[in-house]
């Protein structure tokens, strides 16, 4: 069997319909495939009857071709993550083909990857948090002028106040918001569907929103998009990425974007007792174990606060 079309298609297919991957995770891992696909190409320096390289065949791929593969990225100065993520997806693709029993064994099989370190997810402080959802309103007084106010300061308190993704946020529509309830309905990763509380700072924002969305031209307004952009079309991910950057300046610590306020709200709804299997179902994640990263962020702040305010803390840190 070769690499044909039809063969990453099929395997096109299966990302996206079967394990439910957004579009540009499809497009990375049929990119790094690619360059593992180049590489066993030029290695083997087969030849076609027109003189070129020929055609990728899976079946001749073995466990060295891939450890040689694996030693050329060290050798390029990839990164760990860089390394792990394009060997993934060669696992991805030889998995598939084995599962299809197109193939009866897989060469990437036993072979190691380099260990990622865990990053512990950065956030921001209670009080950086409150100051940059509250930044677009104070920025609008300040400039005696109302401007996009309202509408910013929706987009913060939704993502701090629910925990939302950036792309969750842009994908809101008229329909999935139930202020009454203080529910709103997302699509996360895998184009699941989740409904999430939204808080009551929140559901104050968005219907000041709401008001000013009511008054715009109706003609040129996306019509179901519940955040819309200067031109009325549905507001993207980088737009929301610009406002967190225009007031990142309002942070007392370590600034901040806009995915720091979904780790903020998990962390403090954490702090202040909350369970990890609600923040999982919360925040959309598949595994609890991604959740649990939170765990170690509280234990840090714990720490710190500990070290801090305890007497006996301070004493064993004192001369004498």
């Amino acid at each position: 069997m070769i690499l044909t079309m039809r063969t990453l298609s099929d395997f096109r297919t299966y990302l996206a319909d079967e394990k439910r991957y957004s579009r540009l995770t499809v497009q990375g891992y049929l990119r790094d495939l690619g360059f593992f696909v180049q590489f066993v190409r030029e290695r083997r320096g087969d030849r076609d009857e027109t003189g070129g390289l020929a055609e990728f065949a899976p079946e001749a791929v073995d466990r060295t071709q891939v450890r040689a593969y694996l030693h050329t990225l060290y050798d390029e100065g990839l990164e760990p993550a860089s390394i792990q993520r394009r060997i993934a997806a060669v696992r991805a693709y030889f998995g598939f083909l084995v599962r299809r029993e197109v193939l009866s064994r897989d060469p990437t099989a036993r072979v190691a990857t380099p260990k990622v370190p865990k990053r512990v997810p950065r956030f921001l402080s209670p009080d950086d948090a409150e100051r940059l959802v509250e930044a677009p309103t104070k920025a609008a007084a300040a400039a005696g002028s109302a401007g996009t106010s309202a509408r910013d300061r929706a987009i913060l308190e939704l993502t701090y106040g629910a925990g939302l993704r950036v792309s969750e946020v842009c994908g809101i529509d008229l329909v999935d918001l139930d202020l009454p309830g203080g529910l709103v309905r997302v699509l996360g990763k895998g184009a699941k569907t989740r409904i999430v509380p939204m808080g009551r700072m929140a559901q104050e924002a968005v219907r000041a929103w709401l008001g000013e969305r009511s008054q715009l031209d109706t003609a040129r307004v996306h019509p179901t998009a519940l955040f819309v952009a200067a031109r009325g079309g549905r507001l993207n991910p980088r737009a929301v990425q610009r406002l967190v950057e225009a007031h990142r300046p309002v942070c007392a610590e370590n600034g901040a974007t806009p995915h720091w306020l979904r780790h903020a709200c998990a962390t403090h709804m954490l702090g202040s007792g909350a369970d990890l299997r609600s923040i999982q179902e919360m925040l959309g994640h598949a595994s609890l174990r991604t959740t649990q990263r939170y765990t170690h962020v509280d234990v840090e702040a714990l720490m710190a606060v500990y070290d801090r305010a305890h007497p006996r803390a301070r004493a064993a840190a004192e001369p004498g």
